[in-house]
């Protein structure tokens, strides 16, 4: 009876055995594509950007005095050397009128004294004789009325001082001044611009990004507020960065290949630079 309960006893301990070990479960292996690891370096770059006008010029006078004639107005197109503003300078009118008949009077001394003689009258007899010239005599003529075209060539010049003229083909944009107003030496009254040439700078394109991009590269520019998208070519990186919003980001300058109707300075773009490994 003893052998008996031993031998179930030892059945029982190999069963509870048997059951604290269960076998190893087996993996199957499963078949999956090798992963592709994306090239940073060869994607295109986004970024946002605004329009803006090739020249932009905000003219000023470098004298005080008031205004006497403005022939321009907003939205007028003016070409390179034509007249915008004109300023009241009696004085400095009279200095050239008065320098341009000094000039008159000096050549015209200049040239009676370029002979070898000169004629004179006899009043006693009546009879008209000759008087050799020395050369001294014509030199300094000559040295008066190069000095009278001195006189009167810095007499224009301030007198230029009291006109304003446009410094490029654009469009006026702005007039800060009216005329019998008094206007101060730099102050802005006049703003200039092409608004028929214009380009697109980048606002927040990254300091990660801007190591890959180079003059010359293809660029997509998106406008948005024309919902049309058209070509363009990088031809200016800022080598100087800004801060925006707490970022360091670096301008691009985009050329567009053909101006949008419709497209205004200010106006929004989504660019996307193409990046050529």
């Amino acid at each position: 009876m003893k052998r008996l309960a031993w031998s179930m006893s030892f059945v029982l301990a190999i069963a509870l055995a048997a059951c604290g070990s269960p076998p190893p479960a087996v993996v199957s292996p499963v078949n999956s594509a090798p992963v592709e690891a994306v090239n940073e370096s060869s994607a295109d770059v986004v970024a946002s950007a605004i329009v803006f006008p090739a020249q932009t010029a905000r003219l000023g006078f470098t004298i005080s005095a008031l205004v006497k004639e403005i022939s321009v107005k907003e939205g007028d197109k003016v070409q390179a050397g034509q007249s915008l503003i004109v300023l009241d300078t009696p004085e400095m009118d009279f200095a050239v009128a008065a320098a341009e008949a000094a000039l008159q009077a000096a050549s015209l001394n200049a040239e009676l004294q370029d002979a070898d003689r000169v004629r004179l009258l006899n009043e006693r007899t009546g009879h008209y004789y000759y008087v050799s010239l020395p050369h001294e005599v014509q030199d300094i003529a000559e040295a008066k009325a190069a000095k009278a075209q001195a006189v009167l060539d810095a007499a224009r010049a301030g007198l230029s001082q009291s006109i304003l003229t446009a410094p490029f083909d654009g469009v006026v944009v702005s007039v800060q001044a009216n005329p019998g107003e008094l206007v101060l030496p730099d102050q802005a009254v006049l703003t200039l611009a092409t608004l028929d040439d214009l380009q697109v700078e980048t606002t927040d394109l990254s300091e990660r990004d801007i190591a890959r991009v180079k003059i010359g590269q293809p660029v997509s520019v998106y406008i948005e507020a024309l919902d049309v998208t058209v070509g363009g070519k990088v031809i200016r990186v800022s080598p100087i960065s800004k801060t925006v919003g707490g970022d360091v980001v670096f301008p691009v300058t985009i050329e567009l290949d053909q101006q949008p109707d419709g497209l205004l300075w200010g106006m929004t773009a989504e660019v996307e630079i193409k990046i050529i490994p």
